[in-house]
């Protein structure tokens, strides 16, 4: 029981480290003064972290189907220790231009192929 709460807490824990490092800029707090400007700006971070976590799921996803293709399956117990909330390999800081991108509606950009899996350390 006390295991299952950790984990709980550290995911917790996780999904606010995300959110300050999205909300980095502001220092992590609201400055606006009205009502519905603080929740237009908590509703915005909310998304940003989501279409993380979006990202980052899917790009897991693809990951394991790409090793899952090689005939190198992870182990479930190994599954669990797994989550979207990393954002280190994203840009939080800086200009976003949002542009085609170049990549064909439905697809992903290509996997890094410079990861090595193996059982023992």
């Amino acid at each position: 029981e006390r295991r299952r709460a950790t984990r709980e807490l550290n995911k917790g824990e996780a999904q606010n480290a995300l959110k300050r490092a999205i909300f980095f800029h502001r220092t992590g707090r609201i400055r606006d003064h009205g009502l519905q400007a603080q929740g237009h700006r908590a509703s915005a971070l909310n998304l940003v972290a989501s279409a993380v976590v979006l990202w980052n799921t899917t790009y897991l996803g693809a990951a394991m189907r790409h090793l899952e293709r090689q005939g190198r399956s992870v182990a479930p117990d190994l599954l669990q220790h797994l989550s979207p909330l990393g954002w280190q390999h994203i840009n939080l800081t800086g200009d976003y231009l949002w542009t085609d991108a170049g990549i064909p509606e439905g697809k992903l950009r290509p996997l890094r192929q410079a990861i090595t899996i193996t059982d023992n350390p």
